[in-house]
């Protein structure tokens, strides 16, 4: 007896972890039995279940599609809420967008809103809106649209719970669903007569969740939510969608094409697999919608917790939403045109002054005009740049090879140029029209802090333009002072993602909105905004460097030193030793690699360094190395003796500390300059213009810009090339006499500054580089210059004339176009 006892003892042991882990399992099962059975359901209502069998009778008395939906849904209504969080993702971000735009057109609204949810099913989408706008207050009336009566139910039940009195559960086909009842259109229609619209009353905002891949006659239904729309109204999607670039890369209407493209394998297993369930993701629901509306916003995304699910957000409104002007008013901002409407034109025309200022306006098209004109003439939407609340942002093709060529990334986070000096040379102010590189942005703000008439802000790499959108919509959206500053001050915010559904988005294009949506974790992440884009390389590494040598006290101590005798001293006596060595000059600053992609300095500019090495050794001899190292020391030592990195030197500091400081920062991100330019029209006169800078300046009316920074980008020019002939020439075309060229150079004299004399300019070397000295806060450069335009380059009038005599040869040619509507 004694043995069997200590046999089952025994065996229990044994056998205790699987025992355990079986009544686990039990207790887990019985406090998960709702959601557990929740999933049975679901499971077996989508795979197991034929959708015409084991139907109650009321549902087989149903026919078309209201039967096929509620043999599918009627088994499910119940657990349909609790079963479809991870499968039908971005609806949440539909409704933040969609707030976002009607809390921005709310203050032009006379009445509230009206919102009809077509496919709305349980009502989830509305009690969800309420997160983020009070349903109950903020619309006059709320419509629940579907077809299948379980699902109306549940949603009754919902709304009755809430106690929402402005929501009405409407169990009917969206094709045939009208706001006003009282009267039957086509009924009351005389035969014969036209009917232009079924709606009588419209609706402001219209949703699809979902809904669309599961409508089968998708056409009617988007013609009719045309109608039913109104003319300033908003209508939102989002659904699965699988599609090929080849259907839609030559499209310049949607918003955008990143991450659209679906591979082959996923778009036949995707389209099989929900087809299975009567779900179609057939791309013709989508290019139809976006065919019949004109596109706000659009974001590709994938639902990579099930499987990388594609799927599709998009926000929409009429076509002819935007003004009739939008094309010329554009065309204006763009080329510092005068404003020419297409009614009153044929007017403006005959009081023009001479046959040459006609034929200047007639030359001077956008891009952007260019490609509304094609549209209007195949009869299809706007481009999305058209229809964005704000008009800084000027059309450009995205698919180009020459904006392709950066893939997706910004080179700079940061700005490398001293915009106070700009102030100083150049003395910008309101008469002012200004031409310079984007970069980072920065220094287009602290322009815009001297209210110039106008910045045309120039950048081919699209993603330079899109970090400069984003700081345009932080003030546009008015942030607090407290967010502008962690967004940019410090390079990190949690909350990033809320604040582009809920603020920012109002304010950004398309595109821009679908970049920032994707890198929204940069400003989440370890080292934040300022060790992103091609110059993370240099950061990161200096970072390495100074941990691996055990600098990164000194470095702060550096940062935070109260006088410049005591940053001088940790300088010479800790830092300087290490950093401008020979051998790590050897290994790093010299090396090909690192020149060019951790700093950016390509080969036809390094050689301008070297030539100027040579010309000093005077004969004697030359060593690259030693040029390169010669360069550096001469740039940062100066930099160091002179200028205050705690409270000046705010170029420096960010690099060494990863982030701004409160007292040494850019201008823009100063409390003064944050009320200057969060003022509603702060950023009226500003244009940013994607493309290369002689296809921008052949766009601008001849002698407006009176104001050119170029920066150093004319260093990277082949100077057997003729790019710099070409864009010397083009600057003296836009310019007006008297108008400034500002550029900074690696070179003390660089090789294009005699084509710069040759086409019309007077050159002067306002500041020169030498040991010791420093010519402003980065002291990266040279050489600084000031070219400004004395003459016509004598190759323009030649031009000019020629483009004369052509204009009124095809001035009738020219009218046609003038008198298209939008």
């Amino acid at each position: 007896m004694l043995e069997t006892a200590l046999q089952l003892s025994a065996a229990f042991q044994q056998h205790l972890l699987l025992y355990g882990s079986f009544c686990v399992l039990i207790a887990g099962a019985l406090a998960c039995r709702h959601e557990l059975w929740a999933y049975w359901t679901f499971f077996y209502a989508c795979f197991l279940k034929p959708v015409d069998r084991g139907n109650a009778a009321d549902v087989k008395a149903l026919s078309g599609q209201q039967r096929a939906l509620e043999g599918f849904y009627r088994t499910q209504a119940e657990v349909y809420d609790a079963t479809r969080a991870l499968l039908l993702c971005g609806r949440e971000d539909m409704l933040q967008l969609a707030a976002a735009q009607l809390k921005h057109r709310e203050s032009g609204q006379e009445s509230k809103p009206i919102w009809v949810d077509v496919g709305g099913g349980t009502g989830y989408n509305i009690e969800k809106m309420n997160d983020v706008i009070p349903v109950n207050d903020f619309f006059s009336a709320v419509y629940l649209v579907d077809l299948s009566p379980s699902l109306c139910e549940v949603a009754r039940q919902r709304f009755a719970r809430l106690g929402w009195n402005n929501v009405h559960v409407v169990c009917e086909d969206a094709r045939t669903f009208v706001l006003d009842n009282s009267t039957n259109i086509l009924e009351t229609a005389e035969i014969g007569e036209p009917i232009l619209s079924k709606h009588r009353i419209k609706a402001d905002f219209i949703s699809m969740s979902y809904s669309l891949s599961m409508i089968p006659d998708f056409y009617s239904v988007i013609d009719s939510i045309a109608d039913l729309l109104a003319p300033s109204g908003l209508i939102t999607c989002v659904d699965f969608y699988v599609q090929s670039a080849a259907s839609y890369s030559l499209r310049n209407f949607t918003g955008g094409h990143h991450s659209r493209h679906v591979n082959v394998f996923s778009r036949l297993f995707w389209r099989s697999w929900f087809r299975l369930d009567r779900v179609h993701l057939d791309e013709g629901r989508r290019d139809y919608l976006e065919h019949r509306f004109g596109t706000i916003l659009n974001a590709n995304e994938r639902n990579y917790t099930l499987g990388g699910i594609p799927y599709y957000i998009w926000l929409g409104c009429q076509r002819t939403a935007t003004s009739a002007g939008a094309a010329q008013r554009i065309d204006a901002l763009a080329t510092e045109s005068p404003y020419l409407s297409p009614v009153h034109y044929t007017e403006r025309r005959a009081e023009a002054a001479n046959t040459a200022e006609i034929a200047t306006r007639k030359q001077l098209r956008s891009k952007g005009f260019e490609a509304a004109i094609l549209n209007l003439s195949a009869n299809v939407p706007l481009p999305a740049t058209f229809y964005q609340n704000r008009r800084w942002r000027l059309y450009y093709d995205e698919a180009l090879p020459k904006h392709a060529q950066f893939n997706g990334e910004y080179i700079y986070a940061f700005a490398w140029e001293d915009p106070a000096e700009d102030q100083r040379l150049l003395g910008i102010g309101p008469n002012d029209v200004v031409f310079a590189i984007t970069s980072a942005g920065d220094n287009v703000l602290a322009y815009a802090l001297q209210h110039p008439k106008s910045i045309h802000a120039v950048d081919l790499n699209p993603s330079q333009n899109h970090l400069l959108e984003l700081k345009l919509a932080a003030f546009a959206a008015a942030l607090p002072h407290t967010d502008v500053w962690r967004l940019f001050g410090e390079g990190r915010h949690p909350d990033f993602r809320t604040l582009l559904l809920d603020r920012l988005s109002p304010h950004l294009s398309s595109r821009a909105f679908q970049f920032w949506l994707d890198n929204a974790g940069v400003f989440a992440s370890a080292g934040g905004l300022y060790e992103t884009g091609g110059t993370r390389i240099a950061v990161k590494l200096c970072k390495w460097l100074f941990r691996a040598l055990r600098l990164r006290g000194a470095v702060r101590e550096l940062c935070e030193a109260p006088t410049l005798r005591a940053q001088r001293a940790i300088w010479r006596t800790r830092l300087r030793p290490v950093v401008l060595s020979r051998w790590l000059s050897s290994l790093v600053v010299a090396n090909e690699q690192f020149l060019w992609r951790a700093l950016g300095v390509p080969p036809n500019q390094r050689d301008m360094i070297y030539e100027d090495a040579r010309i000093a050794a005077r004969g004697g001899g030359f060593e690259p190395k030693e040029a390169m190292w010669r360069y550096v020391v001469d740039t940062l030592d100066p930099v160091v003796e002179n200028t205050l990195l705690k409270d000046s030197n705010y170029f420096y500091r960010l690099c060494l500390m990863g982030k701004y400081s409160e007292g040494c920062h850019p201008a823009y991100l100063s409390k003064k300059a944050h009320e200057a330019l969060s003022q509603p029209n702060a950023f009226d006169g500003l244009r940013v213009h994607t493309d290369e800078f002689v296809e921008v300046l052949a766009r601008i009316r001849s002698e407006s810009v009176t104001v050119a920074v170029i920066m150093d980008h004319m260093d990277w020019f082949d100077p057997e090339g003729p790019q710099a002939a070409e864009e010397i020439r083009a600057l003296n075309k836009a310019m007006n006499i008297g108008g400034r060229v500002l550029l900074r150079s690696a070179g003390l004299k660089p090789w294009y500054i005699d084509a710069f004399s040759a086409q019309g300019f007077k050159c002067e070397r306002v500041a020169a580089r030498t040991s010791g000295k420093c010519i402003d806060r980065v002291n990266m450069y040279a050489s600084t210059w000031i070219c400004t335009k004395v003459a016509v380059d004598p190759s323009i009038l030649a031009e000019e004339k020629a483009l004369e005599a052509r204009v009124v040869a095809e001035s009738s040619d020219s009218e046609t176009v003038e008198t298209l509507e939008l």
